[in-house]
């Protein structure tokens, strides 16, 4: 099955290559984020192509796609849906919110208030809504690609820490070189090629290759390391608040779906160390010290990945 895994991988980041020019990498990460059933917050100054990502990778899995633009006068409701009264049947009825999604963009959500993020919490924990006592699933998979710009931050809510570590991961999609910005030019000259995109993958392919990464196999000694990195963010001199244990388990599930995506059935030290930036940076609460030394989480996390001791095989 995890041959299977690694196929459909290629498929779906081969398909959405079609659109967005050389960010394979970001795409394989938000593939990792789907089969952990986790949640992405993609922060980037505008232009990069986020909203145009977001929709290819819906696309491609065949999946339900919803935007939601995230602004002061949003209200919970305006996301999660309203119980109107329909005159004609003379009872009341549930209109869904846009939640009701495989694929949520919840585009600049640090302009919205704290109440109303507070609204994507049960949804994208619980995967559930509940409007007026009524509890109600929500599709799966289901995805929360949320979008921060880093440049305007006037009049702008921060994410609390309790929201941020609701996110499997955080990743910027960044520039493109010189080769993809004249390739990207040549693709949309006559049209927008994700108007042609057709799904290569279905919602239940997805389910059925989340279930297959929770049995690519973990070593004891590589479960210490996973577990060894993240306390050692607790311990760090230049840190005030370290990695939760929710951070450790997404640091673990993130490096079994990267080992499956890559067609292994079992994980490397490397797939944890390269999932480890977009797992545990945002994460960490640095010290007022450090942040006066201009020292970054980036950082911290570089001088923990150096210092915990890599397990090797023993022959």
């Amino acid at each position: 099955m995890i041959g299977k895994v690694a196929v459909l991988g290629r498929r779906i980041i081969e398909n959405v290559d079609r659109v967005i020019v050389g960010k394979s990498a970001v795409t394989e990460l938000i593939l990792v984020a789907l089969l952990c059933e986790g949640h992405v917050l993609i922060e980037d100054v505008p232009g990069v192509g986020k909203t145009t990502l977001a929709r290819a990778v819906a696309r491609s899995i065949g999946g339900q796609f919803r935007r939601i633009q995230f602004t002061p006068d949003l209200l919970p409701s305006d996301i999660s849906g309203i119980s109107y009264y329909n005159q004609k049947l003379g009872e009341f009825q549930f209109r869904p919110g846009p939640v009701f999604a495989n694929i949520l963009l919840a585009d600049e959500i640090n302009r919205a208030t704290p109440r109303t993020q507070s609204a994507l919490l049960e949804a994208m924990e619980e995967r559930t809504v509940t409007v007026e006592g009524d509890t109600m699933p929500l599709p799966r998979p289901f995805l929360v690609l949320a979008t921060e710009n880093p440049v305007e931050l006037e009049g702008t809510f921060p994410l609390p820490k309790a929201q941020l570590d609701r996110f499997l991961l955080r990743i910027a999609i960044g520039y493109p070189v010189e080769d993809e910005e004249a390739e990207m030019l040549l693709r949309f000259q006559r049209a927008n090629p994700l108007d042609a995109l057709e799904p290569v993958a279905s919602p239940e392919d997805l389910l059925a290759a989340a279930a297959a990464c929770r049995e690519v196999h973990v070593d004891d000694d590589l479960r210490r390391y996973v577990t060894d990195i993240t306390r050692a963010t607790r311990a760090h001199e230049a840190v005030a608040l370290g990695v939760s244990p929710r951070g450790t388990l997404a640091l673990f599930r993130a490096a079994q779906a990267l080992a499956a995506l890559r067609g292994r059935e079992y994980v490397l030290p490397d797939d944890v160390k390269e999932v480890s930036h977009a797992v545990l940076v945002h994460r960490l609460i640095l010290s007022p010290e450090a942040r006066l030394r201009g020292r970054d989480a980036r950082q911290i996390v570089d001088e923990v990945l150096a210092a915990v001791r890599v397990p090797v095989e023993q022959v």
